[in-house]
């Protein structure tokens, strides 16, 4: 587990329907397209109140009990800021490990909040544009898509890619992998974050000479040789962790309450 950069003490429960609302309005998750299970937004309530903010990649059964110790520890009620949240199989009856997850959240008072798709294409707290700013990034710009919205990050960067390959662990924690299609010596370079092997052709296309994402299949490694891109795969867990700890951070300065991550690194 680690903590965040706020330090400050609750001032007193906050209203849910209050953070919903700021969410709602800067993530707006009935208007970025998703996948139909993703459900994003508010994925389970609480009774009423916020004390502090807890940051996690996913709703895993790990992530919401190391957050109800928290809560007990603190004393107040929490409002859980996932990546990847509850329901992504069809709707599915309460039973067996979604049933031990939602209860846990009720019976914890723990409030449940999902961004998938709206948070990777945030302009300011998005896994993407928040990488690319971290990185060092410059004149950047959005590539690609996602279902109509711009969703990938792009920017100048002369850097050796063995030395951008260090920078991407020393920023996220993680070993990645480079597979080296393109030039020794960077100048353009893409970003999207979690499973995005399969847009290597699409950062080719915007002019980038590498890319960097979580994870891609076997066959990525010669879309990169061939495309002549350099890929760097950072894991996917490793570079969403981003967004959620800027969301976090955000809800922290917005409502005066402090926040924390809950690192459950799955090592892919």
């Amino acid at each position: 587990m680690s903590v965040g950069p706020s330090d400050r003490l609750p001032v007193g429960p906050i209203a849910l329907s209050d953070i919903v609302a700021f969410l709602d309005h800067l993530l707006r998750p009935r208007d970025i397209p998703d996948q139909p299970t993703a459900m994003n937004g508010l994925q389970v309530e609480n009774a009423g109140g916020v004390g502090w903010v807890a940051a996690a990649v996913d709703a895993s059964q790990a992530t919401i009990d190391s957050v109800a110790n928290a809560s007990r520890a603190r004393g107040a009620p929490a409002l859980l800021l996932v990546h990847h949240g509850l329901f992504w199989d069809d709707p599915a009856p309460l039973t067996d490990r979604r049933y031990r997850r939602v209860r846990a959240l009720l019976t914890n008072d723990i409030a449940l909040y999902g961004a998938h798709i709206p948070l990777d294409v945030h302009a300011e707290v998005g896994n993407n544009a928040v990488l690319a700013r971290q990185l060092g990034l410059g004149d950047t710009a959005w590539f690609d898509d996602y279902k109509g919205v711009p969703m990938g990050v792009m920017g100048a960067l002369a850097l050796p890619r063995e030395e951008l390959v260090s920078r991407v662990e020393a920023l996220l924690g993680s070993r990645a992998r480079l597979i080296p299609g393109g030039p020794a010596v960077t100048s353009r370079v893409g970003v999207i974050t979690g499973a995005a092997g399969s847009r290597i052709r699409a950062a080719k296309a915007a002019g980038c000479d590498t890319f960097i994402t979580g994870e891609g299949a076997h066959h990525t490694y010669f879309d990169a040789m061939e495309f002549g891109v350099n890929v760097i795969y950072a894991g996917h867990y490793a570079t969403e962790q981003v967004g959620v700890k800027a969301l976090a951070e955000r809800v922290s300065a917005e409502f005066g309450i402090p926040w924390e991550f809950f690192d459950h690194p799955t090592g892919m």
